[in-house]
């Protein structure tokens, strides 16, 4: 079997670098906006600040929390590419392999996610979570905290760091070893390669289960500290989840247009658009499922996330992450044909990116910046620029190795590939 090996042009590494600094130069205004202002980007959150008893957060704090929030949603999207190989493996997959290529080269920005967060959560830990303030622990303090003192054996600085590290140690250990067995397959051909995959693959879901869960707790739950939700690692999964699989179904679109990928057909195109529609009610079952369960109990500590939520700031965003993660996904990928149309899915899959970026933004931002976030410069120079550094860290992947993997034992399945 040919290789088909991916060339990215000048020109097109030219535009990602382009978005990085179009993304520098809004958040540099961004920033000096809210310095100069005295707090607010856009002069909106002096009232509601006032009115809350708490002074406007500051550019800083604005900053790291965008770090953070971007930061999560891309690893997640890259974590979830070494998922989606893993299940193959484990499924004894054979549509995929075709597309294979594209899901291990998420995995590639899992080293730049480390880096990032390790970095803004030991400079910004105190902006991003209220338990990381130590006086929340001294019982002779009068901002003592006996809720989250009562957590201090599992959040605390060191023990979250070293989770942390733990995490993305083993998640890069996993996507190299995979990776390094599917190019392993390509140059020396067999079996073996195969049945190791599996083996690896079948550790790395144990191993995922537990992290990306206790990782979701971690990085997002944590903020909102008082609050507890036991459907959230799920929650958490399922928007990373959708937002990988649009990820992959997106990447496919453009490659076949471009001229790649000349095998894959509208059958491996309709079993994307199977798992991005499934995924997307799947996400909106557990959507509903920790709202309809919080909002009927109407136990005030419960319900106070939901009414954060709901505030007037943040209204608009919650009805419009309903609306573009299920009301959108479920009208447009009902019918077998839509699922099988590039155009279709191509607008649907970029929705829903947004979308899910809109549900990670939810999740956090009214837990730190109460009335003061927005969505200005700010939030969207450092979307710009991990999205550019993304996808440099992502095509750079794709380039490395044969986009068809022409030894893999269940090939040509792939190319006869019918639903």
């Amino acid at each position: 079997m040919t290789e088909e090996r991916l060339i990215i042009p000048r020109k097109t590494n030219n535009k990602f670098f382009l978005m990085i600094a179009i993304g520098v130069v809004l958040l540099i205004a961004g920033i000096l906006l809210m310095a100069l202002g005295g707090g607010a980007e856009h002069g909106e959150g002096h009232g509601e600040a006032a009115a809350a008893g708490h002074e406007a957060a500051s550019w800083s704090k604005r900053l790291f929390m965008n770090l953070w929030l971007n930061n999560v949603y891309f690893t997640g999207i890259s974590l979830v590419g070494v998922f989606f190989v893993a299940v193959q493996y484990v499924a004894y997959a054979g549509w995929s392999v075709l597309i294979k290529r594209i899901p291990e080269a998420l995995g590639y920005f899992l080293p730049i996610g480390a880096l990032v967060m390790i970095v803004v959560f030991l400079f910004g830990n105190h902006d991003i979570f209220h338990w990381t303030h130590e006086y929340l622990y001294d019982v002779n303090d009068p901002r003592y905290d006996p809720i989250i003192s009562g957590k201090a054996g599992y959040l605390n600085f060191w023990f979250f760091l070293i989770r942390m590290v733990a995490f993305f140690a083993l998640w890069i250990l996993f996507f190299n070893w995979l990776r390094r067995l599917s190019i392993n397959e390509d140059l020396h051909g067999g079996t073996s390669f195969y049945h190791k995959s599996i083996t690896v693959s079948a550790m790395f879901l144990v191993v995922f289960g537990v992290s990306s869960s206790m990782a979701a707790w971690d990085w997002v739950l944590s903020i909102d500290t008082h609050w507890f939700s036991t459907m959230f690692g799920w929650y958490v999964f399922a928007s990373w989840f959708v937002s990988g699989l649009a990820a992959i179904t997106l990447t496919v679109i453009i490659l076949k247009q471009n001229g790649y990928l000349k095998m894959v057909n509208a059958n491996h195109l309709h079993d994307l658009g199977k798992f991005v529609f499934a995924f997307s009610i799947f996400w909106t079952y557990i959507w509903f499922s920790q709202f309809m369960l919080i909002w009927y109990a109407n136990i005030p500590e419960e319900s106070i996330y939901f009414l954060d939520r709901l505030d007037p700031h943040y209204k608009w965003i919650f009805f419009v992450n309903l609306l573009i993660n299920f009301v959108f996904p479920f009208l447009v990928l009902m019918t077998r044909d839509a699922k099988r149309q590039m155009i279709m899915l191509k607008i649907v899959t970029i929705a829903i990116l947004v979308g899910h970026w809109l549900d990670f933004y939810l999740m956090m931002m009214p837990g730190t910046m109460r009335g003061d976030a927005g969505i200005g410069f700010i939030e969207i120079g450092t979307t710009l620029i991990f999205l550019g550094v993304f996808l440099i860290a992502f095509t750079k992947g794709l380039t490395k190795a044969s986009l068809v993997p022409a030894n893999h034992p269940f090939l040509e399945e792939s190319i006869h590939h019918h639903v």
